[in-house]
């Protein structure tokens, strides 16, 4: 009896295409959704976004995914009570482990059909083995000139989350202090 294969490395992995992660999740805002002055409660609205980021991830990756980061959300308009709200989410950019995964929200007014653009996220997920370790993901295939734009601009915003990032004590070796 053959063994099966071993995992393939990152090099090995087929690319997939920008279309493989893409979702939309539509929903309504209800009473338990709101705030006392009748709009969406920001927070549910991050995790709308985080698990819309979550399932684009999961589609690119097929692997258990971990939330790394949310770059800044800016709230442009309010969403009221009896709203749609509808997230569309797709990976931008893909290094070894990471995605960044860009999540747009509209909402829809119920009655006149109006849609207004409210905010867009920008996730950092990761791709995790069956031993909870990150993990290689596949590389992503750009097929369209919008697609090669948005990961352009997703490598601009990576370099600004490191540049952001905390040093961390290299491993074995205490931080001193600067007294």
């Amino acid at each position: 009896m053959k063994k099966p294969p071993a995992a393939a490395s990152r090099s090995t992995r087929a690319g997939k295409p920008v279309s493989a992660s893409v979702m939309e999740m539509t929903t309504i805002v209800l009473p338990e959704d709101t705030n006392k002055f009748g709009n969406l409660f920001g927070g549910r609205l991050m995790e709308w976004i985080d698990k819309a980021a979550a399932v684009a991830a999961l589609r690119h990756a097929r692997m258990n995914v971990v939330t790394a980061s949310l770059d800044s959300l800016d709230f442009l308009s309010p969403i009221g009570l009896g709203g749609i709200v509808r997230l569309v989410a797709s990976v931008n950019m893909v290094h070894r482990t990471s995605m960044e995964v860009g999540v747009k929200v509209v909402f829809e007014d119920a009655l006149s059909g109006k849609l207004e653009h409210t905010c867009t996220a920008y996730l950092t997920l990761i791709g995790m083995d069956s031993r909870g370790r990150p993990s290689p993901v596949p590389h992503l295939l750009l097929k369209t000139s919008e697609e090669r734009r948005r990961n352009r601009d997703a490598g601009k915003r990576r370099e600004l989350r490191l540049g952001r990032r905390l040093p961390r004590a290299r491993k074995g070796r205490k931080r001193r202090s600067k007294n």
